[in-house]
């Protein structure tokens, strides 16, 4: 299994697709903003297919981090979050 050579960053701190084509997600960093909630990351838009979800507390204590170990996981049509209010989410991807 090989290791992704080139990673990118995208910020979202909002519901929406943060990244647009086929890429491998690599890891994470994300603020709870306060409300707790679910961040969902979805393959295909807000009505595509869970790939990921993260349970986030309401007081996270500053940012919570998680590298994806492999290749990541793999979007085949783009990256689509949907996040609690306030909350924000910095992926890596490649």
């Amino acid at each position: 299994m090989s290791t992704l050579t080139n990673v990118f960053s995208a910020h979202a701190a909002a519901t929406g697709t943060i990244y647009e084509g086929t890429t491998n997600l690599a890891g994470y960093q994300g603020l709870s903003g306060g409300t707790a909630g679910s961040i969902v990351f979805r393959d295909g838009g807000s009505g595509g297919t869970v790939l990921l979800t993260l349970d986030v507390p309401a007081n996270s204590n500053g940012p919570f981090t998680n590298l994806i170990p492999g290749n990541g996981i793999r979007f085949g049509t783009d990256i689509h979050v949907t996040l609690p209010a306030a909350a924000a989410i910095t992926i890596f991807y490649g």
